[in-house]
């Protein structure tokens, strides 16, 4: 039999799975086995002999395990050895100190997001991470072992997940628990992961839905009705063409309104690419945000308000997925009233499902429609693409200041001009629903001079 040949990571991962488990020693370091079962998941174990007998100890699973640090784990318990100690007992001890209940799946949840989630992302994927945990895995798993959870406990899961017609969730579940077991697996908690060989429940297709003209006097008409917070959430979405949680959770302090050079400073551990971002604000936006109520955190009159969006003043607003029925429910009325001034039949109309994300490209394609470059569109959406490069790169805050206030007050003033109501009576004599005057909106003609 030839000898073995020492691991690479190339090796490992070139190694296809047999019809029964296996275990293949590692020729760099004697004792050290990789074990690969028959689903194709891999797993550390080392082998030693302690008081005459042969022993096995498990280290965790690979890729969350790499080759060197098994190494490293099985030099150890080799050493172990040499003293005449045993490492599998030791480990085993050592697990039975954990109290039980720390096994159980809510309470590593917990210690996953408190020790991993939250120390490596930003606080908007901090709360839906929290969200997906509390609402689906505790309430499924509230009294499952972690070492108990089977792949197809995972797959019945998503499969229920999929037949509620959340197929997407069921895609941010998967992601979840992956990135859960494999941070189990690095802690030495579980020796490998159910999720790892199961596909993502739904395909995700790069979405380009952008709204049109109409569908957004419909959405800024319909956002007039809905009033704050989620009205002016929507119309400052699609002014500034920020992400939904950079808008939603902005703070007062973020805000530089004095001035003539009024601008919205978006913090690097707000951002999503971890960069400050500083957004000019035209008159439009700068109007619908003076106008928002300061609501403080407690009754303090030394209290100051936090949040521009928010219901109680100690955390920004939440409940988006209602507001956004709200919303079709309301352009879709609007749609039904002009078509009935038309003279058409309003059961014919509907409106195309749309998402928030949509209102950020819907902006970006405007501003593209206005003959903006791309690179200044990219600016202003806070993309860092091969258009920026350099030393012209690390000049974050006035990057393009000029040009991005430019291009959003060209905007501003085309969401003017497509917002205005129509009088179709008016209309049929001739006259342009362009030509109404537009006192009662929030955006004005001074949009075209912010």
């Amino acid at each position: 039999m030839s000898a073995a040949k020492p691991f690479t990571v190339k090796s490992i991962e070139a190694i296809k799975p047999d019809a029964s488990r296996k275990e293949i020693p590692d020729g760099g370091l004697q004792g050290l086995y990789l074990i690969v079962q028959p689903t194709g998941v891999k797993s550390w174990a080392v082998r030693y002999r302690h008081a005459g007998k042969p022993r096995k100890m498990t280290l965790g699973g690979f890729p969350a395990i790499s080759l060197g640090d098994a190494r490293e784990k099985a030099r150890n318990a080799l050493r172990m050895v040499s003293e005449g100690r045993d490492p599998a007992t030791e480990q085993t001890e050592q697990e039975t100190k954990r109290p039980a209940h720390m096994d159980l799946m809510p309470a590593l949840l917990d210690e996953f997001v408190t020790r991993h989630v939250a120390v490596k992302n930003r606080p908007s994927y901090v709360r839906e991470t929290k969200r997906i945990i509390e609402t689906t895995l505790k309430p499924k798993w509230k009294q499952k072992l972690v070492k108990a959870v089977t792949k197809r406990d995972v797959i019945r899961l998503l499969d229920e997940i999929v037949d509620r017609g959340s197929p997407i969730m069921a895609n941010r579940v998967r992601a979840l628990l992956s990135k859960f077991f494999a941070w189990a697996m690095e802690r030495d908690i579980v020796d490998a992961s159910p999720v790892v060989s199961i596909k993502a429940p739904s395909e995700e297709k790069t979405r380009d839905r952008v709204l049109t003209d109409e569908e957004i006097r419909f959405l800024w008409l319909a956002s007039e009705k809905l009033g704050y917070p989620f009205g002016p959430v929507v119309q400052l979405l699609l002014l500034t063409a920020q992400r939904r949680t950079e808008v939603s959770d902005a703070l007062w302090d973020e805000m530089e309104l004095e001035g003539n050079n009024q601008l919205w400073v978006i913090a690097a551990d707000r951002a999503k690419n971890r960069k400050e971002h500083f957004v000019p604000l035209t008159a439009s936006a700068l109007e619908i945000i003076q106008a928002l109520p300061k609501i403080k955190p407690s009754e303090d009159e030394k209290a100051k308000p936090i949040y521009l969006f928010t219901t109680t003043g100690k955390t920004p607003v939440s409940g988006f997925s209602k507001a956004k029925t709200q919303l079709d429910a309301e352009m879709l009325a609007i749609a039904k009233k002009e078509a009935e001034e038309r003279r058409q039949d309003p059961e014919g109309i509907s409106i195309e499902p749309w998402t928030y994300h949509d209102l950020r490209r819907t902006a970006a394609s405007g501003m593209a429609r206005l003959s903006v470059p791309v690179h200044i569109v990219e600016a202003v959406l806070n993309h860092r693409s091969g258009s920026i490069k350099g030393v012209a790169a690390v000049y974050n805050r006035y990057d393009y200041a000029d040009e991005k206030r430019a291009a959003l007050t060209a905007w501003a003033a085309e969401v003017v001009k497509i917002s205005k109501p129509r009088n179709f009576e008016t209309a049929e004599m001739g006259q342009s629903p362009a030509e109404f005057d537009l006192s009662s909106s929030r955006l004005d003609s001074s949009a075209s001079t912010a």
